[in-house]
Order: C-alpha cells, then sequence, then structure tokens
C-alpha cells in the first residue's frame, strides 16, 4: 500500500474512530474533541431573561460551608451543576476553574453536584480544582431546573438570568469576563 496524503488521512480517520470504541479512551477523546468545540456562551436578551423566583434553597457545603441560596441574593452568581463522570462536564471544568480564581472575591459560584465523596475528592485533587462545591439539600428554585449537565447560570444582582448554558463551553472568555466585569458595576 502507498502512503500518500489521502490514505494517511483515511488511516488516521480509521485510529479516531477506533478509539471511540475502546471503552479506556472513549470518555478522553469525547472531552478532548469537546474542548475543541466549545465555545463562549451566549448572553440572554433581556427581554427573554427569566428571573430567580425564590432564593430558599439549602445548599451542603462538600469542601466549603454548607450555605442557603438566600446569601447569594442582590449579588453576581454563577451556578453550575457538573458531575465527575460527565465527559462534557470535564471539558468545560479547566475555564471554569480559570474564572473562578479571577472572580472568587467578586461573584458568588456554586458548584453544585451528586457525586459521592470519594470520588469527588479524589478528581478535585487530581485535577488541582479549587473551586466550592456543594450538594443540593432542598429542591432547586426555579428556572433552574435543567433537563442535562453541564447546566450553567450566570445571574445578575436582581436574580435575572444573564447566561443560561446547558453543554459545554468555555467559561473563560473575553466575552464572558466582559458580561461578569458589567454585572459587577
Amino acid at each position: 500500500m502507498k502512503f500518500n496524503k489521502k490514505n494517511i488521512y483515511n488511516l488516521l480517520f480509521v485510529l479516531l474512530l477506533v478509539l471511540f470504541f475502546i471503552p479506556s479512551t472513549r470518555g478522553l477523546m469525547q472531552i478532548g474533541l469537546t474542548r475543541i468545540f466549545s465555545f463562549s456562551p451566549s448572553v440572554v436578551k433581556a427581554e427573554a431573561r427569566q428571573k430567580v423566583q425564590s432564593y430558599d434553597w439549602k445548599l451542603h457545603g462538600v469542601n466549603t460551608t454548607s450555605t442557603n441560596f438566600s446569601s447569594a441574593k442582590n449579588k453576581v452568581v454563577l451556578i453550575n451543576y457538573w458531575a465527575t463522570w460527565c465527559p462534557p462536564c470535564i471539558a468545560e471544568m479547566p475555564s471554569l476553574q480559570k474564572l473562578y480564581d479571577v472572580y472568587k472575591e467578586d461573584v458568588v459560584f456554586l458548584f453544585v453536584t451528586t457525586d459521592d465523596d470519594p470520588e469527588l475528592f479524589k478528581f478535585m485533587e487530581d485535577k488541582g480544582y479549587t473551586f466550592p462545591v456543594y450538594r443540593s439539600v432542598s429542591d432547586y428554585p426555579k428556572p433552574f431546573i435543567a433537563s442535562g449537565i453541564p447546566a450553567t447560570y450566570l445571574l445578575d444582582k436582581e436574580g435575572n438570568i444573564v447566561i443560561d448554558k446547558v453543554g459545554a463551553a468555555d467559561w473563560h472568555t473575553a466575552s464572558v469576563r466582559e458580561t461578569i466585569d458589567a454585572l459587577l458595576e
């Protein structure tokens, strides 16, 4: 078989497909491709924004102190629903950690999961993540009930949802930082 450009591309394509079918590499492939194709989330138009209906939401702190969502009232808030077993969640975590590192003093970050402690602590330690993780103790306030994960919401100080993103995104972009900076003014 002669190795020309076309044959090499075909061979690489077949290799990529094979890697997707091998269980031990499937997740890594999904994470890598999700990172490549993740873009900055869109801002919801002002007239289409939903408002938080209730701030009564108890959260158990896994690696931080427990809190009630009511303590976030009148603040800029970022809520992220995620899991350690979710490839799109894992793909967007580095950008969320960077965003957290920049805004942790000014924005309330709530990373909400249902994962068990051993897996969660191992994941956080292996990846070097330091963001605060919570478990919901009471029902999620409306309109945060998402149909899938990851699901991320950025709220302004009045409780309006400025960004509503289900699926992976790149959260450490100029667009997101400009939006947060404007909300903090």
